[in-house]
């Protein structure tokens, strides 16, 4: 961790839990389509991958995924904040490294990223935020966290990723950047944490 200059972090899993919205979110979908709901092995893709990916998975034909996209934009996905969780420790850790280590987010999120920040009151606390609108290629791919490096100008022993899924894991190696893996043991990564306040300790902060 020496000459640290940057954290990224991963939006779903990370910095909140999103499991119940991201549920909800898509069995909306299905559901107004006729079709069942999330299957477990379903759930673990979507909850990784891009919207495009998880609509392509879901609606394997071009007509129904037309459709799907069409009713995906009348959809109003401020709803789904209350179903969110704000990681506890996530603000106390941002006040107290920043602005010594600057902060950013790599997600495969598309358009809500920006509403995400301004309902849980986080507007100012990240650098840069990449989304998956914002490279060819997103997780598992290193582009958004190549597109890190080069904002800030740094070598990839200067920053760390803090993810939590098995693509997070493959983007930080491909970047050649360290993987802090967040409560997911199986992930191969430079430490692992249980909770964010354990990041505090690591970066002295």
């Amino acid at each position: 961790m020496k000459d640290l200059r940057v954290v990224a972090f991963d939006c779903d899993g990370v910095l909140f839990d999103t499991e119940q919205s991201n549920r909800a979110y898509y069995n909306e979908i299905l559901n107004h389509f006729g079709k069942p709901t999330l299957t477990p092995e379903q759930f673990a893709y979507v909850h990784m991958h891009t919207l495009e990916d998880s609509l392509a998975y879901l609606f394997n034909d071009k007509k129904s995924l037309a459709q799907a996209y069409a009713y995906r934009k009348t959809m109003d996905y401020r709803k789904f904040f209350k179903l969110m969780k704000l990681e506890p420790e996530l603000v106390s850790l941002l006040k107290k490294i920043r602005p010594r280590i600057k902060t950013a987010i790599a997600t495969n999120r598309t358009d809500t990223v920006n509403w995400l920040l301004n309902e849980f009151n986080l507007n100012g606390y990240f650098d840069l935020v990449v989304t998956s609108s914002d490279v060819q290629f997103p997780k598992p791919h290193p582009d958004p966290l190549l597109k890190i490096l080069a904002y800030f100008q740094i070598e990839p022993y200067q920053a760390i990723y803090v993810g939590d899924s098995y693509l997070d894991e493959l983007a930080a190696t491909s970047a050649g950047m360290p993987l802090v893996a967040y409560r997911n043991p199986r992930l191969s990564s430079a430490c692992h944490i249980e909770s964010l306040k354990e990041l505090e300790t690591i970066l002295d902060a």
